[in-house]
Formats: C-alpha cells, sequence, structure tokens
C-alpha cells in the first residue's frame, strides 16, 4: 500500500550524536528491497546528508530524493539534481534577517548548497559538528546574498522564550510567512506555504505517488507539515505532543529504533 517512506532526521532517524543504529540502517534496507522509496526529509541541506546516504545505500543513487531545508528543495541522489526548488524571495530574508539580528540569537542563512552563520555562538557549533555540518561566518552586509538562492533563515538559541520573542516578530512583520520550531533550540523561517510536506506531496505528483501512499515520520514542530499531509503520519517515541497529537501511530521506541519500528509496522 505505502510507496514511499519520508523521515526527519535529527531527533528521529539519527541519536542525538547523529549517528544511526543499526537497526534504523537494516529496516530500510528491508524496505527498499521491496520498493518502497525511502526519503530522508530535513531541515538541514543536502549536501550535509552524503554519508548518511552512503550508509543507507542510496548515496549517488537514480530515483532515489532528498527532501532538505524544511521543504526548501527536493533533489535526485545521483548529481545532487535540483527537481524542486522553492527558495525565499531576497527581499522577504532580507527582512527576516534584520528582524533576528535585534534579538541574542546566532542567524543561520542557507544558500542552495552553503551555511553562513551571523554570529555563531558555541554551542550551536558544537552541535552542528555532530552532524557534520560545515558553514562559513557571515561577515558583512545581507546584501552579499542578492545573487543567491536563499532556502531559509534560522535562529539558534537553546532558551525557548528568546526563540519565542523572535517567532513572534517575525510573524507580525508579514502577511503570511512559514515559522516553526526544531531541535528544541532553534527557529526557523521559510517562504509561505513552503513545508516539509508541501515539498513530499511535490514528490509523489512526480513519482504518480498520492498521499494515501506516503507514510511520514518526525518528532518535532517543523515536521508537523508532512505528518498533516500524508496517508499515515507517525511520531517516534520521543516526539513532542504536538506531533503525537497528529500522529496515527507512535512508535515503541525513540530515534534508536523507532523508524525501523514503523517500517516493521506497515511494510514488512
Amino acid at each position: 500500500m505505502y510507496k514511499i517512506i519520508t523521515s526527519d532526521l535529527d531527533e528521529t532517524l539519527l541519536r542525538t550524536d547523529g549517528s544511526i543504529s543499526q537497526a534504523n540502517v537494516d529496516a530500510i534496507a528491508a524496505a527498499s528491497a521491496k520498493g518502497v522509496k525511502f526519503v530522508p526529509n530535513t531541515g538541514r541541506g543536502f549536501l550535509t546528508v552524503q554519508t548518511l546516504l552512503k550508509k543507507l545505500h542510496l548515496y549517488q543513487q537514480p530515483d532515489e530524493y532528498v527532501v532538505s531545508y524544511n521543504g526548501g528543495v527536493v533533489v535526485e541522489n545521483q548529481d545532487n539534481h535540483v527537481i524542486v526548488s522553492n527558495q525565499m524571495p531576497f527581499a522577504e530574508a532580507k527582512q527576516v534577517f534584520g528582524i533576528m539580528t535585534q534579538f541574542d540569537v546566532d542567524i543561520h542563512v542557507y544558500t542552495l548548497d552553503h551555511l553562513y552563520i551571523y554570529r555563531p555562538r558555541a554551542d550551536d557549533v558544537a552541535y552542528l559538528q555532530t552532524r557534520g555540518v560545515p558553514f562559513d561566518e557571515m561577515i558583512g552586509s545581507f546584501d552579499q546574498f542578492a545573487d543567491e538562492r536563499i532556502m531559509k533563515v534560522i535562529v539558534m538559541n537553546p532558551d525557548l522564550g528568546v526563540r519565542q520573542d523572535v517567532y513572534r516578530a517575525v510573524m507580525a512583520a508579514f502577511d503570511a510567512i512559514n515559522c516553526t520550531y526544531s531541535s528544541g533550540i532553534y527557529m526557523e523561517v521559510n517562504h509561505a506555504g513552503v513545508d516539509k510536506g508541501t515539498a513530499i506531496l511535490d514528490l509523489g505528483r512526480k513519482l504518480d505517488v498520492s498521499a494515501d501512499e506516503i507514510i511520514a515520520i518526525g518528532d518535532n514542530a517543523n515536521d508537523l507539515g508532512m505528518l498533516t499531509k500524508v496517508g499515515m503520519p507517525v511520531s517516534v517515541a520521543n516526539g513532542i505532543d504536538e506531533v503525537k497529537r497528529v500522529a496515527k501511530f507512535v512508535t515503541p521506541h525513540d530515534f534508536e529504533s523507532g523508524v525501523a519500528d514503523a517500517i516493521h509496522e506497515f511494510i514488512l
């Protein structure tokens, strides 16, 4: 019945140190052997998941895909060919960035193939290192990105109150924009209508796969866009309450083997 499994990465498929359990690797391989596509669906850039794709035997494979930047881009794994792009308009991204600079946060600016961080925090840098995410420190005006494809702009501060303040300020400045939280430390901003769910449905249409034929697995608020749009929304055991409320199935285990739980329940 199900043709695509799409899964968030951090704290869903991956452990807190960024590694993946053998149970999850084996279950994904078994699902792939049955012809079910496994599509990582992440807020990160697609270039940062290449090592994971090697472990899943999906690296540089034709007709296999990754959704990245919270739905900002869908790429085919072979040559990282962009098949869907939902970037932020430059003026919008610049205004968002300007609002964010007023708060005690560091700011990530994601272009199509690179990450820049304004005022990088030591705790954020340490977290990114566990994920193998490279970046350059942003120096100078935001205008340097005028000719770039900007995928999203996000802030990091472990204090939820600070992130909520930024969220409210950005939301108040626009008639429509997509703000959400992730990993317990980030507040992320994409163009209005862009989320993980829109992107996986875009991919589904290209592959002649309906929403009812897609399983989505997640743990946090930025996964709600896909969980509310697919036929089988799944929360891992460590999912936040809001994710568990929309899920049709909550796995017995957390990121250690929650994805494997879902695959065994619905595919194997």
